[in-house]
């Protein structure tokens, strides 16, 4: 990691955010929903976490190949519905299950709920700045999300909108445009430094948000070396604290 490079955060006008993992505790959120569907259908045990962990690791590397104009565009609905397909039959369940379940499964990603500081600690945010997604989630994912979890997005900004996925450049510089502002009125939040490297590069105030139980209690996130980074929060509370809102 480089030397840290700080910005000049009173230009900041918008927090931009990351949200698998950052915002929302995709893990714990599937495996629930995996586990009622599978014994919904005759199978009530089974290795959840292996599952939900196998179906992300399929979405972090499909958008990476894409954020590199590898392969054909897809939005993450498809690409999630093409591994959930494989892994159904991994574990016994295609069969029995219909093509509405299987469709309704698929739609768990937008249904996952919020870290428990995200509703209250977005809207201190909130309160003194536009607050936006940059994910790779679709669009349509993302908007049902934050119904089903109370996140009170500004702007719901997603690849199918800035037509890229992160980490490429053009997420970040698109989502500071679509805003109307400029990269160094903009910092990204996010629980993963790559993707506030990326962000860094273009020129945005960064955030890093500690999420420690993303993967689980048996693999608990350590604190990375946060020095390059503007901010380093525990939650979106202390973000907020430190930020000066309400």
């Amino acid at each position: 990691m480089t030397d840290a490079r700080k910005n000049d955060l009173s230009k900041v006008k918008a927090l931009i955010f990351d949200v698998f993992g950052t915002v929302v505790n995709w893990r714990d959120s599937i495996i629930a929903e995996v586990a009622g569907a599978a014994a919904d259908h005759g199978m009530p045990e089974g290795d959840w976490g292996r599952f939900a962990d196998e179906w992300r690791a399929w979405y972090g590397k499909s958008t990476r190949e894409l954020s590199r104009d590898e392969g054909p565009w897809r939005l993450v609905d498809e690409i999630h519905r093409e591994k959930l397909d494989v892994l159904l039959e991994e574990y016994g369940l295609a069969d029995a299950m219909t093509e509405e379940a299987k469709q309704h499964l698929n739609r768990a990603w937008h249904r996952l709920d919020g870290w428990p500081d995200s509703p209250s600690g977005l809207r201190r945010l909130k309160s003194k700045y536009i607050i936006a997604t940059a994910s790779n989630g679709n669009l349509a994912l993302l908007v049902n999300m934050a119904k089903h979890a109370d996140l009170p997005w500004d702007a719901v900004m997603s690849p199918d909108v800035y037509g890229a996925y992160k980490p490429s450049p053009k997420v970040y510089q698109n989502a500071s445009k679509l805003l109307g502002l400029k990269t160094d009125q903009v910092m990204m939040v996010a629980a993963h430094t790559g993707d506030l490297e990326a962000s860094a590069r273009e020129g945005l105030a960064t955030a890093f948000v500690h999420r420690p139980m993303e993967h689980g209690p048996e693999k608990p996130v350590e604190m990375p070396d946060t020095s390059a980074f503007d901010i380093t929060a525990t939650d979106f509370n202390d973000l907020a604290d430190q930020l000066g809102c309400d």
